[in-house]
Parts: C-alpha cells; sequence; structure tokens
C-alpha cells in the first residue's frame, strides 16, 4: 500500500459519506435516537482529510506520515460515539502503515483491520454487538482468512464479509430489530470499505441485492429517547498523561454510560454520555486540561433533527477583514465580527458575538487559520453555556463568501453546516499582495515592492504589476476548471483594476461566471476565489 491510496482513499471516502449522510442520520437509532451518525461520521473524516500534508519524494516515509497526520485529523475532529469510533480506527491503522516491517499490500491491510478491529473494541467501555464494532471485526477476520496475496482481492473480501455483518446487525441488536434498520456507524464502515475497494482495483464493488435498511418512517419527536438514561453527551479534548486516563475513566464510568478515552501521546478524546455535565468535566479538569468542549442535550437534538419545524433562530458569525466586506456579510444576514492585518480579533469579541445573537444555533466563518483558533475558543465557551456552535474552517474571505452563499437556517443544523463547509471547501483562494522584505518562495526570490500572486497560501506568481499579477493568478486557478469566479477588490486597488480582470476573464475564459465585489481590505489589492 502507497500514500497515494491512502491520500485517494480518505478524499474518496469524505465524498462516499457525503453521499451517504442523511441515509446513515436516518438510520441512527442506537445508543440514542439523535439522528446524527452520518453527519458526525462526515465531519470526523473532514478533519481526517484536512490533516492530510504535503507529497514528499520518501514513499516508505510518506505513507508513515500521512497516517500518522489523517489519525491526528481525526482525533482533533472527532464529533460523536461514531466519530470517536473511527477516530480510534484511525489510529490503530496508523501504527500499523508507520511500522517499518516490510509487508506486502494484502498482509499491511490485514493487519491494519485487525488492529483496528482490537482497538474499537478496547476503546469502548461496554462493547455492544450488532454496532460498527461487530462490523469491522468480521472484515477483519474475513481479510485474515483469505489466501490471497493481492491487496484488491483482499480488500473485496474485507468489504464483502462487513456489509454481510451489517445486514445481521437487527439480529444482534433488539433497538435494531424494533425499528427494522441496520446499524448507523456499521452502514459508515461498509461505505469506507467499499470506497476503498474502489480505489485499489478502480471499479465498485458488487454490492448485495438485499436492501441496507428497511423503508421505515424516522422515529416520531422524542421516540426511542430513554428517559431513564443519560440527558446530555459530553465531549473534550484532554492534553494529559497517560497515567491519567486510567483513573479518569473509572471515574467518568461512574457518572454515566457510552463511555469513549481514545488517543495518545498526551493528546485524547473524551466522550461521555451523563446527567451531570459539571462532574464530567470536573474529572477532565483533575486528568489534565480540557477542551473544546461540547455538551448535547439528547431530547433537545431529537426534537430538532425529527422535526424541521422545531428548528431554534439560527445566526452566522463573520469575520470581516474590510468595510465592503462586512456591509457585504451584513447583508446576507451575517453578524460581523472586524478584523484586519495587525488586528485580528480576539477570543473575546467572537465570542461577544456569539452571545449578542441571542440564538441557541450558531455557524460561525473565519477569515484565515489563525482567526480560527479564536473562532475555536469562543465557541468552546459558548457551548459551556449550551449553545450549539460549530465553526467551519473558511481560510480566505472568498470562502467566506461562498460558505454564506448556501446558508439556509430553514435546514437542520448539521445539514446546514455540511452545506456550508462543503461550499467553502469547494472554493479555491488566491490573494494579490506585495512583498515586505526579500524572501525565497515557491516561485523563486522575491524583492521588497515586489507583487506576489498566492493560491492557497502558497506564492505562485512574482511580478511588478497588480493587474498583471491578479491575470496571472487568475489563469493559474481556473487552469483546474471552475464555473464561478469571485474578485474582491481591497482599498489599495484602483478603479479600473476590477474592469481590467473582467475583461480579460472574459476573453480568456467565457464560459466562467464572475462576480466582482468591493472588499475595502487592507494590504491585499485583490482576493480570488474559483468555485
Amino acid at each position: 500500500m502507497r500514500a497515494a491510496h491512502l491520500r485517494t482513499w480518505c478524499r474518496a471516502g469524505l465524498v462516499a459519506l457525503g453521499d451517504s449522510r442523511a441515509e446513515i442520520d436516518a438510520l441512527n437509532v442506537y445508543p440514542v435516537p439523535d439522528g446524527d451518525t452520518g453527519t458526525n461520521l462526515y465531519l470526523t473524516m473532514e478533519s481526517a482529510v484536512e490533516g492530510l500534508g504535503p507529497e514528499s519524494g520518501d514513499a516508505e516515509a510518506e505513507l508513515a506520515s500521512t497516517a500518522r497526520a489523517v489519525a491526528h485529523g481525526a482525533l482533533l475532529g472527532a464529533r460523536g460515539n461514531s466519530g470517536v469510533i473511527l477516530s480510534q480506527y484511525f489510529r490503530a491503522v496508523s501504527e500499523v502503515l508507520a511500522d517499518p516491517t516490510p509487508r506486502s499490500g494484502a498482509e499491511m491491510l490485514r493487519v491494519a483491520l485487525r488492529e483496528a478491529a482490537s482497538a474499537g473494541y478496547a476503546a469502548v467501555a461496554q462493547p455492544v454487538e450488532g454496532t460498527v464494532l461487530s462490523v469491522v471485526r468480521a472484515a477483519a477476520e474475513a481479510a485474515a482468512q483469505s489466501p490471497s496475496d493481492d491487496l484488491p482481492a483482499v480488500a473485496e473480501v474485507a468489504a464483502a464479509a462487513a456489509r454481510d455483518a451489517l445486514l445481521r446487525t437487527p439480529d444482534q441488536l433488539e433497538a435494531l430489530r424494533r425499528a427494522g434498520v441496520v446499524d448507523a456507524g456499521g452502514r459508515g464502515a461498509v461505505v469506507l470499505l467499499d470506497t476503498l475497494v474502489e480505489v485499489v482495483t478502480g471499479v465498485a464493488p458488487r454490492r448485495s441485492a438485499r436492501p441496507a435498511h428497511l423503508p421505515v418512517p424516522l422515529l416520531t419527536q422524542g421516540e426511542g429517547v430513554d428517559p431513564a438514561g443519560p440527558s446530555y453527551e459530553v465531549m473534550y479534548l484532554l492534553e494529559a498523561a497517560e497515567a491519567a486516563i486510567p483513573i479518569l475513566k473509572d471515574a467518568l464510568a461512574a457518572l454515566g454510560d457510552s463511555l469513549l478515552v481514545v488517543g495518545g501521546d498526551g493528546l485524547w478524546n473524551v466522550h461521555v454520555h451523563v446527567d451531570d455535565v459539571g462532574a464530567a468535566i470536573e474529572v477532565g479538569i483533575a486528568a489534565g486540561r480540557p477542551y473544546r468542549i461540547a455538551v448535547t442535550h439528547f431530547r433537545d437534538q431529537v426534537l430538532g433533527q425529527r422535526d424541521a419545524a422545531s428548528h431554534v433562530p439560527r445566526a452566522v458569525v463573520a469575520v470581516a477583514p474590510g468595510e465592503g466586506l462586512a456591509a457585504l456579510y451584513a447583508t446576507a444576514g451575517a453578524l460581523v465580527v472586524r478584523s484586519g492585518v495587525g488586528a485580528k480579533p480576539s477570543t473575546r469579541d467572537v465570542l461577544r458575538a456569539i452571545e449578542g445573537s441571542r440564538s441557541s444555533e450558531v455557524v460561525v466563518l473565519p477569515d484565515d487559520k489563525d482567526v480560527r483558533a479564536v473562532a475555536e475558543a469562543a465557541a468552546d465557551q459558548a457551548r459551556i453555556t449550551g449553545v450549539r456552535v460549530a465553526v467551519i474552517p473558511t481560510r480566505a474571505t472568498v470562502q467566506v463568501l461562498a460558505a454564506l452563499a448556501v446558508h439556509d437556517p430553514a435546514r437542520r443544523f448539521d445539514d446546514d453546516v455540511v452545506a456550508m463547509t462543503a461550499a467553502a471547501r469547494a472554493t479555491r483562494h488566491g490573494e494579490v499582495t506585495l512583498a515586505t522584505r526579500e524572501a525565497l518562495t515557491t516561485a523563486g526570490v522575491c524583492q521588497p515592492g515586489d507583487v506576489l500572486g498566492l493560491a492557497e497560501g502558497d506564492v505562485v506568481v512574482i511580478g511588478a504589476d497588480v493587474a498583471e499579477v491578479a491575470r496571472a493568478l487568475l489563469d493559474r486557478l481556473l487552469a483546474a476548471g471552475g464555473e464561478l469566479v469571485t474578485v474582491v477588490t481591497g482599498a489599495e486597488a484602483g478603479d479600473h483594476l476590477a474592469a481590467l480582470l473582467l475583461d480579460h476573464l472574459r476573453r480568456t475564459h467565457p464560459e466562467v461566471e464572475s462576480n466582482v465585489y468591493e472588499g475595502g481590505q487592507t494590504h491585499y489589492p485583490v482576493l480570488v476565489g474559483v468555485e
């Protein structure tokens, strides 16, 4: 197995989970019928994909480093019970792929599945059959028994065994049998294993003729929520020494159920269902430093996800680096937090905007990676008070615009977050700015005063004229295709610049639609987005 396989599989798996997300959400009746397993798997996989680093020339080293990066990304972004288990699978697989022991691709897959299955059972305080644990174990056992040393053949055997095991889950778990569905997490595992088969063979696996689940309606409002069970899901990342984890697990196990603590090397993802939220957080404080604390009230979540009419008002908080952009965001209905070079918003600024919205659901759109960290910290504080907050990883102003364009407060919260995230991810971004010092860039050496064109954060064009560099940057971004180009002019752009760029697009790329906005941002005469 090569790093290219892993990269391709992760990206294809994200797309496949996105396509299957609504179906998997509808299957979600165990352990709590909160209809979010598909969304949680998708968002966890998205975080894993974000962890992918740059490719290197050393194939063996790249496989190990890529596997570790994917596992770390999944751990940081794990959502819900299913996402935490998926992150543990990634961690187990990464350790196998990082092992220098010579193995064929088929043997590597066998060992990876075996270790993942074992890690999944070890992560869950009280393992239950008829869940994703059973499905992945069946895949591992089938791979182990396969006599083939051909990677595609072993992958096909594992995926087929997982599909068969998924169809058996209603016979193993009473909650699934009553609802007439298969296990949601297990369905997600099948989606990822089927995607692996497609990646290594180039052919979609043969599907079972039997349906994956029966076409039953979703549970009605509140149905399936055990009144005697814990009321809250508590999750947080925890920086702690390994020696503190057994004590943490014992303390959390006494407070509730569905306990999962996964990770290692000083960083852990903690998940538990409890009635006493404060006690669960205090246990984390005693063990180390908890952060990114998220609390969900199950009955509120079920009511909100089962009945679209029950949505509470939702707010969007967007960070804007210029007057024009602030006005544009406000027109789109967002609450604006001002930003700029040397004047980034603080955690307090973003938190004040979240609290000022007086909404129980808030989406935050940062405008670069530095502001994202601030937004995450503010979101953690807001979640403690019961506000449901999602920070979409927008890294550029044009991605904020793309996310705002698809925002729909009438959708379910998770559906809206996924749609906005997908729109942002589909937008390639570029900037034109001026060099302030001599530096070695990916496009060569630049001198103070040179005009730089950046694509996805890397310098790709160096020139002497803003319009010339902007045209070259547009051509570079459109080389990979695109349907919509967004140009945002800054405070330092002349009146004629927008007209020059529009004329260039009409002549060289007549097939694309173009939008131009006056953003008023400083230090960046031109911002570009390609969707």
